[in-house]
Formats: structure tokens, C-alpha cells, sequence
């Protein structure tokens, strides 16, 4: 089993994370449907072997900026056992990270291709990928548990950029459940919303970089790489 980055790290307690999401086959609905479409693929893809199994995270395991996005897409993810690898959601974000000075190329294609994040760490609220893309309220609480160890060993984290309104809230609910402060009102939702918590901690709001937004507009690459440019400076 290939633990992306992380693993090559040696850090122990990383790998031992993603070898536990990995072999997780707690919720039906999505195991089910991981492996249905890896058994019946788009022609573009068929006879490509599909990863076909939950995503651990991805990326420098020092980093100071943490992206966290909804769930691993069936086709790309899924199929390529790495985060936002495989999709244009992959595309876009992967091209702007490297840009931002995030990533040491501008395109993710595998597992394995050499690519290196740079105080960066890009996770999901979901580990699976769920049908239509939409993931049940219990099936993010029984991942949930991944996410808090994960932010739990990203012990040097500032910034959390929220690649949409579930990893804004999949973070809020994060905080809460570990006990950490949560500023009142609630901050909400928004493309280049910031919301400092009471211990410094800053979350980024940021649309998220699928086709609904990217080809209608709603999310254009300077905006994208806006964010990344204020998540940046707001770590240091």
C-alpha cells in the first residue's frame, strides 16, 4: 500500500492514520458504490485498475496551511488513490497550488509521480467517494474521527483553507467536537471569507474548484489563486 508523501516522511503515527482509512469499510452505501464504479468505468477509462478504497490526506506533514475539501471524486480520486487527482477539480486546484509556491509542479497525476506539496496538506471531510456526490450526515460523522487525528498530528497548521461550504463546516463542527473555542456568532460561508478563532487559528473560505463552479464562472482562477496568495500570508 503507497501512503502518499506522508509516508515517506517516516513518520509513524501519519502512516499508521492512513492505513487505518484505508482499510475502513464501515459505511455500506459509499463501499458499495467505490466499488461499483471502479467494476464498470467510463470507456476513457476502462482498463485502468481503480484505487477503489478511502483516501488518506496528502502533502507535507509540517505544513502550516491545511486545505480540506468534501470527498474523493468516482472517477478521479477514487481511481487514482490520491486527493483531487484524476478530476478538472484536480486540475485547477493542483495548478494553483503551484503557483502559490505550494506545490513543486503544476499537475497531480498519480500516486508515485514525484510530486511534492510545500507547507501544504490537502484532506476531506469524506473519505470515501459517496453516490452523486453527496454524503450522508452519518457518513461524515463516521469519518469525522479521521479528520480530528489528522489535524491533531498537524501540530505546525495556521490556516485551514475550506475548499467549499462542507469544509467550512466540517471544520467548525471539527473545533467543537475536540473542545476548541469557536468564535460567536459563527462565521459563515464565504469566497474569500476569513474567521479567526480564538486561538489564532485562521479559516479561508474558498469555492470550491469543481466543473459547476469553474465552468460557469463562479470560480475563475485568479480568484483561486487569491486565496492561496491571503492563506500564505495569513501562515506567516
Amino acid at each position: 500500500m503507497i501512503v502518499d508523501q506522508v509516508g515517506a516522511t517516516g513518520n509513524g503515527k501519519f502512516r499508521d492514520l492512513a492505513e487505518r482509512i484505508v482499510s475502513c469499510g464501515r459505511c455500506p452505501r459509499p463501499v458499495q458504490h467505490r466499488e461499483a464504479v471502479a467494476a464498470d468505468p467510463p470507456r476513457r477509462y476502462r482498463g485502468q485498475a481503480y484505487w477503489a478504497r478511502p483516501l488518506p490526506g496528502f502533502g507535507d506533514p509540517d505544513a502550516r496551511v491545511v486545505l480540506v475539501g468534501l470527498a474523493p471524486a468516482a472517477h478521479g480520486g477514487n481511481r487514482t488513490g490520491r486527493m483531487f487527482t484524476g478530476d478538472r477539480s484536480g486540475d485547477w486546484l493542483f495548478r494553483a497550488l503551484h503557483e502559490a509556491g505550494f506545490a513543486d509542479r503544476p499537475a497531480s497525476v498519480h500516486p508515485g509521480d514525484g510530486l511534492e506539496l510545500r507547507d501544504a496538506y490537502i484532506t476531506a471531510a469524506v473519505r470515501c467517494a459517496p453516490p452523486a456526490n453527496k454524503p450522508t450526515p452519518l457518513e461524515m460523522e463516521h469519518c469525522r474521527p479521521f479528520l480530528l487525528e489528522e489535524l491533531g498530528l498537524l501540530r505546525r497548521a495556521r490556516v485551514v483553507v475550506a475548499l467549499g461550504k462542507i469544509g467550512w463546516d466540517t471544520y467548525l463542527r471539527a473545533r467543537r467536537a475536540t473542545g476548541q473555542a469557536l468564535p460567536r456568532p459563527l462565521p459563515r460561508f464565504g469566497h474569500g471569507a476569513v474567521a479567526i478563532m480564538p486561538d489564532g487559528m485562521a479559516l479561508l473560505g474558498s469555492f470550491h474548484p469543481s466543473q459547476q463552479n469553474t465552468f460557469t464562472g463562479r470560480l475563475t482562477r485568479p480568484m483561486l489563486k487569491a486565496v492561496l496568495a491571503r492563506a500564505r500570508r495569513l501562515a506567516r
